[in-house]
């Protein structure tokens, strides 16, 4: 299974919904989408909406580290979403949960950032 990404910009954040999976075929295709977003222009936040990511590795979990460091360094805050128990866990394990804000869906998410 491939990895499918869907992007849309409300206000000044991009939601990024992943469906399928992210490996070390697909995280670069990842950052490089992730990355013109942020920097054409009015991205200033990031939500990850991974309710249908059934399986990362660990260049997934590089891609969305690497992309937390450029968003705060710019400021801005990234919040994940819809996890599945899968991702859950490999979050758990790699430290992840410590450093992003996690809610259980997208209009928390959004919430969370002052956008809804």
């Amino acid at each position: 299974m491939s990895l499918h990404i869907d992007q849309q910009v409300v206000a000044d954040v991009l939601i990024v919904r992943l469906r399928g999976e992210l490996d070390h075929h697909s995280a670069d295709e990842l950052r490089q989408q992730m990355e013109e977003k942020i920097l054409k222009g009015s991205v200033r936040n990031i939500i990850l909406s991974l309710e249908h990511l059934h399986f990362m590795d660990s260049s997934g979990l590089g891609v969305i580290l690497g992309r937390y460091k450029q968003i705060t360094g710019r400021g801005g805050e990234m919040v994940v979403c819809s996890i599945n128990p899968f991702i859950h866990r490999l979050f758990e394990l790699s430290g992840l949960f410590k450093i992003l804000k996690i809610r259980e869906n997208e209009d928390e998410a959004l919430q969370l950032l002052g956008v809804a």
